[in-house]
């Protein structure tokens, strides 16, 4: 039985007795039995709202007699209005200190205001009584609730296992739960309760959030994207199911889809809403590669913990903001503890800066602290090179590809350089490696063909190539050096036909970037209402790339403003048939 009902029928009850002693006038009782009756009625139908009419009209005509307060109570804390709430309760507990339904409704109205010392005095007036009342679910959630409020998790752990051990087809129970276990460090144990809410009711948004987010804790991403749907589809407006399904596509590195739901997440973040799920957020839009949305989610969470600032820090430099990352780096430092990660990532933002001597001191730092990091040797590497100190640069690239074999960049940076020196077997033996653990990177396929051609191995110079335009099919110096292979072997038709393609491609990329001048100088020209010298600008970026939406988005606007309707019309067709619009 609902508590609010199970209130409304111990005051019909209390009502005769409370009349039969009061000093009332007669009519007025009668219309409060009256009202009361037809309070009662409409509760057990549904019809709170028409309750709550006929319980006030019961506390009017007899305000003195605690049952009125009690039931209206009742209805109020039913429809949400807790202050109110909270008032005829406490209204009926000083009229009748005994009333324990009454007193169990006060502690729920006083948790939802977030008065959780007062919530606590009211249950345990209620649990404490020599005949307590048995609690339902909900009042056993709101009286854990303020227990784990008052800093008592252990209490409130211990009541809601009771509650689940006298009702465990409660899913709110079990949720309820879960949470707390999950709350005091017992992750892997609430597991079991967010999954047996799940079987009790599937379609609850909160236990398959609480569920997925325990999983991801637990490092179990896979499952928990299951749950993180389900939570999703049951509420596609909530702020913390579309985080948590965006955190488990990121981490199973479903980064497009992961996204969708990231970006869908800032869109409903509260201004004040809880640091750690917004700085959650931003971690998980920048595990996905949206470092730019992250930022403004860092700014607001990030103070003077050492990992939040780095984390910070890190999406600036992402965003080619290193100066401004710099002090935060410094910051962290200064909070505490040094590491070889927090080194490695300021000598990166110096490198960004050019600032290639702090850059150096930051990953010796580094080193000093991991000496065997294999990253952390190919980033001291590299700033020697960009300082063109090959002596020193090449022994830490040697270095680094030693300690972490399977790491792609030291052996295609070797390669880089032994080709550089005219040292071509040792650039085939790095590139080949560096093909071998990246078989995606066309620059290196490409930069293992043309080491090949030069060093006279044409049919692995041929292969080498063919895979490079796979991967860069818009590269016409591959077409031209494959051409050159051709003729050298006396294939004529075929290193004509090749030329042909490098040209074609040629020109295809001086229209496009005609096309994105003509574009962006539009674009600007617009936003100053320069309208004629917009639209010529605007017509250029189409005339060299007719494939391309924007240019007739904005020749679109650009006719509207002129009053141009027809035009404008035309163009707005053109572009939708090309590209629909972004909803955004």
């Amino acid at each position: 039985m609902k508590s609010h009902r199970r209130v409304t029928l111990l005051a019909a009850v209390a009502l005769v007795t409370s009349i039969a002693q009061s000093q009332s006038a007669p009519a007025s009782l009668a219309a409060a039995k009256s009202a009361m009756a037809e309070g009662l009625a409409a509760m057990q139908q549904g019809n709170v709202a028409k309750a709550r009419q006929d319980f006030a009209r019961v506390v009017k005509l007899a305000p003195q007699i605690e049952p009125g307060h009690a039931a209206l109570g009742s209805a109020l804390l039913a429809l949400g209005e807790y202050e109110a709430a909270a008032r005829e309760l406490e209204t009926a507990h000083r009229l009748a200190p005994t009333d324990l339904a009454a007193d169990l409704n006060l502690g729920r109205a006083r948790v939802a205001l977030g008065h959780y010392d007062k919530a606590l005095t009211a249950f345990h007036d209620a649990t404490s009584a020599p005949k307590p009342l048995a609690l339902s679910p909900n009042e056993s959630i709101a009286y854990a609730t303020a227990l784990s409020a008052t800093n008592q998790l252990p209490s409130a752990i211990k009541v809601l296992r009771a509650a689940v051990a006298e009702s465990p087809e409660s899913a709110a129970l079990n949720d309820a739960l879960g949470t707390l276990l999950g709350q005091s460090g017992n992750v892997q144990q609430a597991v079991p309760f967010f999954q047996r809410a799940i079987t009790i009711e599937p379609t609850s948004p909160q236990a398959n959030t609480h569920l997925a987010a325990a999983l991801l804790v637990l490092n179990r991403p896979e499952e928990a994207a299951g749950p993180a749907t389900a939570a999703v589809a049951a509420q596609p407006d909530s702020f913390m199911a579309q985080l948590q399904l965006g955190r488990a596509l990121s981490a199973i590195h479903r980064d497009q889809e992961a996204l969708a739901h990231l970006h869908r997440a800032a869109q409903l973040a509260a201004p004040n809403g809880s640091p750690d799920a917004l700085y959650g957020l931003a971690l998980a839009l920048q595990a996905s590669g949206d470092s730019k949305t992250a930022l403004p989610l860092f700014a607001r969470t990030s103070s003077g913990n050492s990992q939040a600032l780095t984390n910070y820090a890190l999406a600036l430099v992402q965003t080619g903001q290193a100066s401004a990352a710099i002090p935060l780096y410094a910051k962290a430092l200064a909070a505490g503890p040094d590491s070889a990660t927090l080194r490695e990532d300021l000598g990166a933002a110096y490198l960004q800066q050019a600032d290639l001597d702090d850059a150096l001191l930051q990953f010796k730092a580094g080193l000093a602290l991991e000496p065997d990091n294999a990253q952390l040797h190919y980033d001291l590497g590299l700033a020697y090179k960009l300082k063109d100190d090959l002596a020193s640069a090449v022994p830490e690239f040697e270095r680094s590809a030693t300690l972490d074999p399977a790491l792609p960049d030291p052996a295609y940076t070797l390669g880089v350089i032994y080709m550089q020196q005219g040292r071509y077997s040792e650039a085939i033996t790095n590139l080949r490696r560096a093909t071998t653990l990246q078989p995606n990177n066309g620059d290196a396929w490409a930069l293992l063909g043309s080491v090949l051609k030069d060093s006279g191995d044409a049919a692995a110079a041929a292969d080498a190539l063919h895979r490079a335009i796979e991967l860069q099919p818009e590269q016409p110096s591959l077409h031209i050096q494959l051409a050159t292979l051709d003729s050298q072997a006396g294939r004529t038709a075929e290193a004509a036909a090749e030329r042909k393609i490098a040209a074609a491609l040629s020109r295809s990329a001086l229209s496009r970037q005609r096309a994105d001048f003509a574009l962006k100088s539009g674009r600007t020209l617009l936003e100053q209402n320069k309208l004629a010298e917009a639209i010529l600008q605007l017509n250029t970026a189409i005339q060299a790339d007719p494939t391309r939406a924007e240019p007739h988005y904005l020749l679109a606007e650009a006719y509207t403003r002129q009053g141009k309707k027809a035009d404008a019309a035309l163009e707005e067709k053109q572009a939708r048939s090309l590209a629909p619009p972004d909803p955004h």
